[in-house]
């Protein structure tokens, strides 16, 4: 197999979209919504919390050039997996953490990831990201797709995912293209 998909959410999709895009093998990293009842859910629709999905991102990579581990690992560097239905000032199960996993090989790769982060006891709280097989992706609004590029000098993006994205890029300089 060489094109893997994968769809992970930790919170607000914007953020984690933005650095996705960035690794070399990474393909495509598009917002959408899962894990819900609601078909054909809106942005208005999944931050009201009632539909049950969570903010996510769809990322389709090569996996003969990025391998799914490092995916994992560069989305756990992200956001953090520590908080029940949160990120930050996101409050609700649409901001959970979670991985939607398509296969046992990604759930047990997502599992051993897991593990070994706890292991390395890099957060001080337990890591509570929500693994689940995946049903079905619902792609987000266009104006929600590469948001951050589209809008680098809104407060949002200045105050929030612009210094995630530099720690990122300083963090993981060897996977960006």
């Amino acid at each position: 197999m060489a094109i893997e998909v994968i769809t992970l959410g930790g919170g607000c999709f914007w953020c984690i979209e933005s650095a996705l895009r960035m690794i070399k093998g990474v393909l495509s990293a598009k917002s959408g919504y899962s894990g819900g009842e609601t078909k054909t859910p809106t942005y208005r629709d999944v931050c009201s919390g009632s539909t049950g999905h969570a903010e996510v991102v769809q990322v389709e990579f090569d996996n003969r050039i990025v391998d799914l581990e490092t995916v994992l690992k560069a989305f756990f560097a992200l956001h953090d997996p520590t908080t029940l239905n949160r990120q930050g000032a996101d409050i609700g199960t649409q901001y959970r953490s979670v991985i939607f996993y398509r296969d046992e090989t990604q759930k047990h790769i997502a599992e051993q990831v897991i593990q070994t982060l706890s292991d390395e006891a890099i957060w001080p709280d337990p890591i509570v990201t929500e693994l689940s097989q995946f049903d079905e992706f619902f792609e987000a609004e266009a104006y929600h797709q590469d948001y951050y590029a589209q809008n680098p000098t809104e407060r949002y993006c200045q105050l929030v995912i612009q210094p995630k994205l530099r720690k990122f890029m300083m963090d993981h300089q060897a996977l960006l293209t």
